[in-house]
């Protein structure tokens, strides 16, 4: 039995242009570190970061239509996967930061037993250092001063967080 490969019509060789164009306007978004840390042929590479430096629209528009004719020539689906795979952690990282934004509020709020939950979740947590964190956010709160307090008991928090998940990492 054998098999023809029918043509592809006009209106999908067009789509499929579009999505590759799509494709590399993502790649260009990324930072260069992002970058690097992906496996893309060279050419690629280079059309991607002089696209980064193009402020004209039209010159832009142009170039991001050379990346889509490179990428054709390509497999994108390890791109794809690559993209994906950022894309997942950023919404991770944002999602971890909305988690500790929480916490800070509802310490703040007096949620004390938020507190006790994070000493007991997180030993290396600082007791001392975390009521004194709260208790400081809290006068600046009522005292409608600026939120100094408060941004140190943020960062303290995701501190502690991540040093728990360095530990559980290095513990694998």
């Amino acid at each position: 039995m054998e098999f023809k490969l029918e043509p592809q019509s006009r209106t999908q060789k067009k789509k499929d242009a579009w999505d590759f164009q799509l494709l590399g306007e993502r790649l260009v978004k990324l930072s260069s570190q992002q970058l690097e840390n992906m496996e893309i042929p060279n050419e690629v590479m280079q059309a991607v970061i002089f696209a980064k430096t193009i402020k004209k629209h039209g010159a832009y528009r142009r170039q991001m239509q050379y990346i889509g004719a490179l990428m054709r020539k390509i497999d994108p689906d390890t791109i794809k996967k690559a993209l994906e795979i950022i894309e997942l952690g950023d919404y991770h990282k944002a999602r971890e930061f909305k988690k500790i934004e929480k916490w800070r509020d509802e310490l703040i709020e007096g949620n004390d037993a938020l507190l006790e939950e994070i000493i007991i979740r997180f030993p290396a947590a600082e007791r001392q250092r975390l009521t004194q964190l709260v208790r400081n956010a809290r006068k600046e709160k009522e005292n409608n001063r600026p939120p100094r307090s408060s941004k140190m008991l943020f960062r303290y928090i995701r501190q502690v967080i991540e040093n728990a998940e360095d530990r559980h990492a290095s513990a694998d």
